[in-house]
């Protein structure tokens, strides 16, 4: 398989337009003949959905922290199939990943930056030129020297004011020895609505996110040189592609080679405008374990017949309280499943809907907790080790783990803890509830990085079904 050539869209800080200038250039690459792999750097799951969009195939992450550097070039070689060109959106500013005070690597772990330089492409930088003149020569200096194993490709000059402007800024590139790609105007029409945990996910935005991303695409087209763009894209990446299979097998938890079901089991799989935060490769490993994923919006559905287990992933139910509190029958079938084993894994957003209450909304009530908005973000990645067995994790096992979240639990009653972790001033960070089969927690995980966890799952999921089956 050969490496598909790649573009990465980097900025020196968050705030720059990244994603609009990718999504836009998926598009506009695509609607030139090209058939465009969608990326982004981290553990994004909002901007992949408008990459998504505008490339008309699954966004997905790179996220070495999540997933461990050796998934890197297979999940960026699996994503590029059948493709002849890829878009990588970065995250923060080039150089910004995980902070670590214990750092030995000249790049951060996770950044933008480390993930150019494990696919050998090279960096768009996209720069604000709002309060910019002549001195953007030093900064663009800075940035194509700091670190010589990035290849600083070309600059894009975004929210540009005027001709003049543009005329200061392309000679600053030029000084430098940068060509610009592209000039893009101030255009406050292509403003994505967003909330507190960024833009609003494509999915619940609806029209409206498909008429922004087809205005990102009619910008880059018309401001961008997408013939530079393709002719500079590159990559080195080298090795078999991420299987699902395979990673099962390697883990050494495939349920086919361990006894199986002869039916699959059905996993349903909360999706909707309030549960958007998903990878897709956990429905790729879920199908590859022997699972079969049924679909359904918590809002509207009742639990599809035969649920022998229940994904529950992250999104914004806080967004959507009082329609989830409305669907009553689904509430009560939930928490009669949970009482008699249904396996549940539940994500920052599953975990607030399992709770008694959120923000007052009546909830499914598996969890003996009440959730609310609160006023503080919680941020970061986290090295987390299970606390207690659960249908995904053992105790004693180590996981990486994200948060991102601006909700909190109240009136909490007795549980075991999912996780512990340190925090950066060395308190114990005792996390997330295990109860009955429930896995319920605040830590987003990436599936590609626990394949055996994923194949755990499905095993469960199986034993409940066939249970359930001998007893009816």
């Amino acid at each position: 398989m050969v490496s598909v050539p790649a573009v990465v869209i980097a900025a020196p800080a968050s705030g720059s337009g990244k994603t609009t200038v990718a999504t836009g250039l998926i598009g506009a690459l695509r609607r030139a003949g090209h058939r465009v792999a969608p990326f982004k750097v981290g553990p994004d799951y909002i901007d992949p959905g408008y990459h998504g969009l505008a490339a008309g195939r699954p966004g997905r992450n790179l996220d070495p922290v999540l997933v461990g550097h050796e998934r890197v070039v297979p999940l960026y070689r699996n994503g590029s199939r059948d493709c002849d060109l890829a878009v990588v959106e970065g995250v923060m500013g080039l150089f910004d990943g995980r902070i670590d005070e214990q750092q030995t690597e000249p790049i951060a772990e996770g950044s933008t930056a480390q993930i150019a330089a494990m696919l050998g492409a090279p960096v768009i930088l996209v720069v604000d030129a709002r309060g910019h003149s002549q001195s953007l020569a030093a900064l663009l200096h800075g940035f194509a020297t700091f670190e010589s194993g990035i290849r600083l490709g070309g600059v894009i000059l975004n929210r540009v004011g005027s001709e003049r402007h543009e005329q200061v800024l392309r000679a600053a590139c030029a000084r430098v020895g940068l060509p610009v790609l592209g000039a893009l105007p101030r255009l406050a029409e292509l403003n994505v609505p967003s909330r507190h945990l960024g833009l609003i996910p494509a999915v619940e935005h609806g029209a409206a996110a498909q008429a922004a991303v087809d205005a990102m695409t009619d910008l880059v087209a018309a401001h961008i040189d997408l013939a530079a763009v393709a002719a500079l894209a590159a990559s080195n990446t080298q090795g078999d592609a991420w299987d699902p299979a395979a990673e099962l097998a390697a883990a050494q938890a495939d349920p086919a080679t361990n006894g199986g079901p002869r039916v699959a089991p059905i996993l349903a799989m909360a999706g909707g405008p309030a549960f958007t935060f998903g990878y897709a490769e956990h429905r790729e490993l879920l199908e590859a374990a022997g699972a079969r994923v049924a679909v359904f919006d918590p809002i509207h559905d009742e639990l599809p017949h035969g649920t022998a287990g229940l994904v529950l992933p992250g999104g914004f139910p806080e967004e959507h309280a009082p329609d989830l509190a409305a669907n009553t029958p689904l509430l009560e079938s939930i928490l009669g499943q949970a009482h008699l084993g249904l396996p549940i894994h539940a994500e920052c957003a599953g975990l607030l809907y399992l709770t008694r209450s959120l923000d007052g909304y009546d909830m499914a009530a598996v969890v003996d907790a009440e959730a609310e908005f609160g006023p503080r973000l919680t941020l970061g990645y986290r090295d987390a080790v299970a606390l207690t067995n659960s249908p995904l994790w053992r105790a004693g096992e180590r996981v990486r783990g994200h948060e991102f979240h601006r909700t909190r639990l109240t009136e909490t009653g007795d549980f075991h803890p999912a996780w512990a972790w340190r925090s950066p001033t060395g308190e114990t960070i005792r996390e997330g509830v295990i109860t009955q089969n429930v896995h319920a927690s605040y830590l987003h995980t990436h599936p590609a990085g626990n394949p055996s966890a994923i194949a755990g799952f499905v095993v469960a999921a199986a034993h409940f079904a066939q249970t359930h089956a001998a007893r009816a």
